[in-house]
């Protein structure tokens, strides 16, 4: 079976306005208090990279790898691969994430983080799929609502692959 991601569905420019309305948002909460920004691997690394040069606080950049996804399934399970170095204690942490679909695997992580005592915990999406919500969590900020289709580009991939595409495309088996 072929796989088709030729059909965009986010441009780059798009996605170069949500970050500059999601930095200005959080530039606005946060004012000059420090923040740790913990990216989740792998699918946000772009996404945190180009959102923390736009941030005008000090910021501290941490990575968790959880994933609960098997190919273009959730599990169900939250699988952490790896933990965070930083200690948020009294901290203002953001959460940064690639996208937002059942919320299973960020209401486990959020549970999780608050029981390390942050002083603030703030979820932030650069995509969201509500329609395939199945907790109840709606992200601080979101980036771009998409429909119910699986996506890459933009970090996000299928089984490792088409992670480097600048924009969002839509995959159709064929």
């Amino acid at each position: 079976m072929a796989i088709n991601t030729d059909q965009v569905l986010v441009s780059h420019s798009e996605i170069e306005q949500m970050l500059e309305r999601l930095s200005s948002e959080i530039n606005r909460d946060y004012g000059d208090e420090p923040l740790v920004v913990v990216g989740i691997l792998t699918g946000a690394f772009i996404f945190t990279a180009d959102l923390v040069r736009r941030l005008e606080m000090p910021v501290i950049v941490d990575f968790m790898q959880v994933s609960s996804y098997v190919g273009e399934f959730s599990t169900g399970e939250l699988k952490i691969k790896k933990d965070m170095s930083y200690d948020i204690k009294d901290m203002n942490v953001l959460i940064v994430e690639d996208i937002v679909d059942t919320g299973r695997t960020l209401a486990l992580l959020k549970e999780l983080l608050l029981k390390r005592q942050p002083k603030s915990l703030k979820i932030c999406t650069a995509f969201d799929k509500p329609s395939r919500r199945v907790i109840d969590l709606v992200p601080d900020y979101n980036g771009i609502t998409v429909p119910d289709e699986f996506i890459v580009g933009y970090g996000l991939d299928l089984d490792g692959r088409y992670r480097d595409f600048d924009d969002i495309r839509i995959v159709r088996k064929e």
